[in-house]
């Protein structure tokens, strides 16, 4: 691209920060679709990064969730607009993640079925390596996903979370109460000490916080799919090579030993 290196550091720094595009335009000077471009361009690679490093890890404790988002509208607007576009309506990311060091083994951006949580499942095969312990909440499309792609290695529990009635009044956009928690266990002989979702629904909160387009209750999303996509991939690669974690003192590819440094964002543009 025409701009320097300085400035599209600055940009991806910027969107990691979970500020709008707009935002981003009024304080850089560069023009939206120069935003956007770079964008796509960095995705495209930080995509690439992780598919060739995240590869074969030697895990312990794996913790997977997926986080709601749509492009364009969402699933009920769509169906009244009698729109077809399968990358239009909801959009479901799917984290898997190690409790120890913190590491985003696999994503997926999909929809919320079978058919996306068997390529999930099967990215997770990939990244890992050994016997591993996972832990899912309860949505039915795992039992067959995970018995087809690690069932040979894996020791698998369900944590079901049972919630109280939807709040009405000031709180109805506040999360329902947990009122209780089930564990299943599905396959193997899982840990109970390890039966836990925690970490990957705190890793959530972090990716609403730093990704604009998945801010709730707010104007800002995704027009289009490849948009989230890049923007996912980016997120992810920046969180385990060059975010520093609070708990480990380090970047998670550094606590698994894929690397022996802290990346920069220019490290991810190269």
């Amino acid at each position: 691209m025409r701009i320097s290196l300085d400035r599209a550091e600055m940009c991806l720094q910027l969107l990691l920060e979970g500020m709008s595009m707009r935002s981003i335009e009024r304080i850089t000077g560069l023009h939206q679709r120069t935003i956007i471009n770079l964008m796509l361009l960095t995705g495209e690679r930080c995509e690439k990064l992780m598919r060739d490093r995240i590869k074969g890890v030697a895990v312990k404790d794996v913790e997977a969730d997926e986080i709601w988002g749509f492009v364009g509208c969402k699933n009920r607007h769509k169906l009244f607009k009698g729109i077809t576009d399968p990358h239009v309506g909801d959009a479901y990311t799917w984290v898997g993640i190690e409790r120890n060091t913190k590491l985003v083994l696999a994503w997926h951006l999909g929809e919320r079925g079978m058919v996306d949580c068997e390529a999930f499942t099967e990215k997770l095969h990939e990244a890992t390596t050994g016997r591993v312990q996972l832990t899912t909440d309860g949505f039915r499309p795992y039992e067959n996903a995970v018995s087809y792609s690690l069932g040979t290695r894996v020791d698998y529990a369900m944590l079901i979370k049972v919630y109280a009635k939807d709040r009405e009044g000031e709180q109805k956009y506040s999360p329902p109460e947990v009122v209780e928690t089930v564990t299943k266990i599905m396959i193997g002989d899982p840990d109970p000490s390890r039966i836990c979702t925690s970490i990957v629904e705190r890793s959530n909160l972090s990716m609403r916080t730093s990704i604009r387009r998945l801010t709730r209750l707010t104007n800002a999303f995704s027009k289009k799919w490849e948009n989230l996509k890049a923007m996912l991939a980016i997120y992810f690669a920046y969180y385990n090579f060059c975010r520093i974690h609070s708990s480990i003192r380090c970047t998670p590819a550094m606590e698994s030993g894929i690397t022996n440094h802290i990346w920069s964002i220019r490290d991810l543009l190269a």
